[in-house]
């Protein structure tokens, strides 16, 4: 007589045709135990068996993704770098004028169009985390454009103001760098896995036939 398969949890294979109503696999196992013939490589999927694409994500563990970015974005912009002038700082021609006050932020006195960029980048990823969270509250789909666009503007918002942040960096390199992060997790989350292998694969022989050529 055939002995049942024990899963490794301890709990006995089902018998054939009974399926856990609540935890909808059979006889409540979860992951699924291997089926005759499917390859071991597709259980290692994120989500199971499946395409390992941006809709196998679980939608509470991308909340806890958009809080985190919220939480991250908010201390940013409370917390500038450069930190703030302690006291007044009176001018070099005139010392009865104040040039600088005290509790204004360094580097929007010092370095204006960086400070613009900073304040710029952490509202823009505190509003899309918002954005995201939002969307997956009202049970909106994972693969939709609003949650996809929210994650991947809010993400590359983070990576603006911490390269930003940096001392002695170019402000357009950081720009470049931004809007580079904001195109690759753009493909990385809305092509299919096989059309992102081509893509990718057609960038680098793009690459190497253009310095091939020179």
């Amino acid at each position: 007589m055939e002995q049942p398969r024990v899963h490794p949890n301890g709990a006995a294979a089902p018998a054939a045709g009974d399926v856990d109503v609540e935890m909808g696999h059979p006889g409540g196992v979860y992951p699924p135990l291997p089926q005759q013939g499917q390859p071991v490589a597709q259980l290692q999927r994120l989500g199971g068996p499946g395409p390992n694409t941006w809709a196998g994500n679980d939608a509470n563990t991308l909340l806890v993704v958009a809080a985190l970015i919220t939480t991250l974005t908010y201390q940013l912009g409370t917390s500038i770098p450069g930190g703030y002038w302690q006291q007044d700082v009176p001018s070099t021609t005139d010392p009865k004028t104040v040039m600088y006050h005290a509790g204004d932020p360094i580097m929007r006195d010092l370095h204006r169009p960086r400070y613009w960029v900073f304040m710029g980048a952490s509202w823009v990823g505190f509003a899309s985390s918002m954005v995201m969270t939002l969307s997956l509250l009202v049970r909106m789909a994972v693969d939709s454009r609003h949650v996809r666009w929210s994650f991947a503007v809010a993400y590359s918002s983070l990576v603006l103001t911490f390269v930003v942040s940096q001392p002695r960096t170019h402000l357009s390199l950081d720009l470049l760098i931004w809007a580079a992060v904001l195109a690759f997790l753009w493909v990385i989350i809305s092509l299919r896995p096989e059309r992102r292998a081509r893509v990718i694969q057609g960038l680098c022989c793009s690459g190497g036939a253009a310095g091939g050529g020179n």
